[in-house]
């Protein structure tokens, strides 16, 4: 496994939360970072990302303003603060590293996954 998420659990409507992805065996300090999450019966969606120099951010409209997305130098670990979480931002999430330098907003231009960390959003 060279992506390990961490950090989800069960939170109340309002509350926050840190996700963190620690990279093993290698870093990503070329690469783009990602977070993409999928809820039940739905397809996995994008959630924010990181480009490889870290100076480039980017947000899904639904998390913009809510979610924070940084790493550090070496990029062997990406956190996802997450604040003001709401019910709808229920789901599994996932750190991903893309193939190559810059942000993309598609599943498929990601290359190492983690495994998902569960975050649940009470109402």
């Amino acid at each position: 496994v060279q992506l390990q998420a961490s950090g989800g659990g069960l939170v109340q409507a309002g509350d926050s939360l840190r996700l963190s992805c620690t990279a093993s065996v290698r870093t990503f300090s070329s690469n783009a970072m990602g977070w993409f999450r999928q809820a039940p019966g739905k397809e996995r969606e994008f959630v924010a990302g990181i480009s490889w120099s870290g100076h480039s951010t980017y947000y899904a409209d639904s998390v913009k303003g809510r979610f924070t997305i940084s790493t550090d130098n070496a990029k062997s670990t990406v956190w996802l603060q997450m604040n003001s979480l709401k019910p709808e931002d229920t789901a599994v999430y996932y750190c991903a590293a893309a193939a190559g330098a810059w942000v993309s907003r598609r599943p498929d231009d990601y290359n190492y996954w983690g495994q998902g960390t569960l975050v649940t959003v009470s109402s």
